[in-house]
């Protein structure tokens, strides 16, 4: 399969052959970006962020090469449900494995909850990995935050990837209490993740935030990737981590290094 370096490569020798065009084409030096997806929307909205933002950097209608490469959100969902994490794994070192053999060169998942089998997974894989709660704590430490509230699925909002991630920066976490958990979760698989976005919901979402910056989070990550086509940051009762478009512009700088 030819790269997009080595389209570049040779239209840079069919340029040196003529005396009508520039000499001076230089291939975008960049890497190779896969995407392990899980759910539609949130690797939609990371694709997108991707893409589109790479303009600012690499000139327009430029961006580096990426593929994606998901199983069925239904495959993830029968391992998540009983909590076999080591299924969950296997799903997305297939998707790495596969993502390399047509060259990607690193790996991202936009999805926060299947990154409680990131460890396994990354041990897998024939390429490396971004972690996106760890892009989050990178941006959380150097905006001096103390405690970030944390919404996303219940396996997420219970589960070890963000307490983690944080504690590696000395950053605190909290997540909402258990009746809040059970309408967040709701929300994103009865609503989001089939691309359903409704006011009523936002606004329950904020009171949950509300709630959890009276207990003294100084901001909130949106842990779930579609939360963030959900929350408007302009009326939100805390700061938002959007963590869907940190992983993107993250992608992109690795893939420009």
């Amino acid at each position: 399969m030819r790269s997009s370096r080595d389209t570049w490569a040779a239209a840079s020798d069919d340029e040196a052959g003529s005396d009508d065009e520039p000499h001076d084409v230089e291939p975008p030096m960049t890497k190779h970006v896969g995407i392990v997806a899980c759910s539609a929307e949130g690797a939609a909205l990371c694709y997108r962020t991707l893409c589109t933002e790479a303009a600012a950097t690499m000139g327009e209608h430029m961006h580096p090469e990426v593929s994606l490469h998901t199983h069925p959100l239904a495959d993830y969902m029968r391992h998540i449900r009983i909590g076999d994490w080591a299924a969950v794994a296997a799903l997305m070192a297939d998707s790495a494995t596969k993502l390399a053999a047509i060259g990607s060169e690193f790996a991202i998942c936009p999805d926060n909850t299947i990154h409680q089998a990131f460890d396994r997974a990354v041990a897998a894989s024939p390429i490396p990995w971004l972690h996106i709660a760890d892009v989050v704590a990178r941006r959380a430490l150097a905006d001096g935050r103390k405690t970030l509230a944390i919404t996303g699925t219940k396996y997420l909002m219970t589960g070890p990837v963000y307490p983690a991630a944080l504690d590696r920066v000395g950053i605190a976490c909290r997540i909402p209490d258990a009746l809040d958990r059970e309408r967040i979760d709701g929300i994103i698989f009865d609503e989001l993740v089939n691309g359903v976005f409704r006011d009523a919901s936002r606004r329950a979402l904020d009171a949950v935030i509300a709630k959890l910056a009276r207990e003294g989070c100084d901001a909130v990550v949106l842990g779930c990737t579609e939360l963030p086509l959900l929350v408007d940051p302009a009326d939100c009762p805390l700061p938002t981590y959007d963590s869907t478009r940190l992983l993107a512009r993250a992608a992109l700088a690795e893939a420009l290094r």
